[in-house]
């Protein structure tokens, strides 16, 4: 062996062996977030919100131990106390409507319909949000009935002091987009919290991202007997209601059925959940909601926004929406002992990462669209991002895979021609690449060329 040449290959076989085994493609603040997230801390805001008696949205809202009024006072002084910890790193403030007996028979009396909203400002796209929200308010068997104790232990004082948690670790680092903790309330009455922030949004011209709505966090034991701390499932509509005919005319002859921009946001989670936490086991439910069932990330799907719902895999029928009782041996009632709090952790978890993961990534690409009809080849093209991001990505799977499957990074360019993949055979998408190595929300195209 030559003697100058055995150094240098030493040299480098040294450099090799020496390089972390982590994949580059992660990022390691996203585990510290992880590590984060306390199970003790989502406890103590579990049993707090529950001991309010009940949290009926047309309870009391004078008294300053028991009912909704006292329950929205508690989470805003929590919100504000992190963004006191954080330099004033929070905006937070009641959004609110009133609502009346005749816009629902599920309301009782006329009222106000409150929800708090903690919004972390973003430093390089500010007027982009994503959206964590949990929801306030329970209700007893007769969801009329605002007097009878209602302790929503899981339903869904675990969402509430999951999306309080994700607050109090993300508030420890900067992001680029902008990130929105809410207590949304009237949830059991008709969705009212979530139509209300849903048009407060659209009226500020939020640029929404998607918002994940945590429903049900913190049970593992199914009505169904089966017992379950990792798996948890990820309902998303298969495209917006606000398309056009035109789009559902084109959806037709390229496809797209099962590729709106909720279906994409919750592949986004499932992606990122598998990445960071494998032990975990995401369920993409391809459904708006439970069958024939409702949740707050509705309303802002009807208003055309991405919106998901994270919840428990098994649901626990005699602890929801139960007023506390026992009968033939048998306990009803959602009470603090039927939540898991290391599983409304790992649920709080997955949120807190998927939040960071979006918040800390470029926009996604604009009008992307596809072509090479009768070609070899698949060809797409986009309108490029502002600002300094390391590039694009194309995706693309087979047409009756649930996931991405295959990938190519591009580089920084507006348009790529995959040699050899026919368009006939797979769908397709492109999602822009930070310098942070942090990615959008996958985008469908919207538009052919030839």
């Amino acid at each position: 062996m030559n003697n100058t040449y055995f150094p240098l290959f030493l040299f480098f076989s040294i450099i090799f062996i020496s390089q972390p085994a982590v994949s580059q493609d992660t990022d390691q603040r996203l585990y510290e977030i992880i590590d984060r997230v306390s199970a003790d801390s989502i406890e103590h805001d579990i049993r707090k919100l529950a001991g309010f008696g009940t949290r009926n949205t047309f309870s009391d809202t004078v008294s300053d131990i028991r009912g909704i009024g006292a329950a929205r006072r508690w989470i805003k002084s929590e919100f504000e106390e992190i963004s006191k910890n954080c330099e004033s790193c929070l905006d937070v403030f009641y959004q609110k409507q009133f609502v009346t007996t005749e816009e629902s028979e599920r309301v009782p009396k006329d009222a106000w319909v409150v929800n708090v909203v903690a919004v972390q400002k973003g430093t390089k796209y500010p007027d982009r949000y994503i959206i964590m929200s949990g929801d306030i308010d329970s209700r007893a068997s007769n969801t009329m009935d605002f007097t009878t104790d209602a302790p929503g232990a899981n339903d869904n004082a675990s969402g509430m002091a999951g999306t309080m948690e994700a607050a109090r670790v993300l508030s420890n680092y900067e992001f680029e987009s902008s990130i929105v903790y809410v207590g949304l309330s009237g949830e059991e009455q008709g969705l009212f919290g979530g139509q209300g922030l849903a048009k407060y949004a659209k009226e500020n011209n939020w640029n929404i991202i998607g918002i994940l709505n945590n429903d049900m966090i913190g049970n593992i034991e199914g009505v169904d007997g089966v017992i379950d701390n990792r798996t948890f499932r990820i309902f998303s509509e298969p495209v917006p209601p606000t398309e056009t005919e035109e789009e559902r005319r084109m959806r037709r002859y390229y496809g797209g059925e099962v590729d709106g921009i909720s279906r994409q946001l919750a592949r986004y989670i499932h992606k990122t959940t598998e990445t960071y936490m494998p032990e975990m086991n995401p369920m993409m439910i391809y459904r708006l909601d439970r069958f024939g069932r409702g949740g707050h990330h509705r309303p802002f799907n009807d208003l055309g926004f991405a919106g998901v719902r994270i919840m428990e895999a098994h649901e626990n029928y005699n602890r929801q929406h139960q007023d506390i009782r026992t009968e033939n041996g048998i306990k009803y009632g959602d009470v603090v002992e039927g939540v898991n709090f290391d599983y409304a952790k790992k649920l709080t978890a997955v949120n807190a990462i998927n939040l960071a993961s979006l918040a800390w990534a470029p926009p996604a690409p604009k009008n992307v669209e596809i072509g090479g009809v009768v070609e070899p080849s698949a060809k797409l093209r986009w309108e490029k991002v502002e600002g300094d991001i390391a590039g694009y990505k194309i995706y693309w799977r087979e047409t009756t895979a649930p996931q991405w499957q295959y990938s190519r990074f591009v580089g920084d360019v507006n348009e790529f021609t995959l040699e050899g993949i026919v368009i006939d055979n797979y769908f397709f998408g492109v999602s822009a690449v930070g310098r942070n190595g942090h990615e959008s929300v996958v985008v469908f195209p919207s538009g052919v060329f030839r």
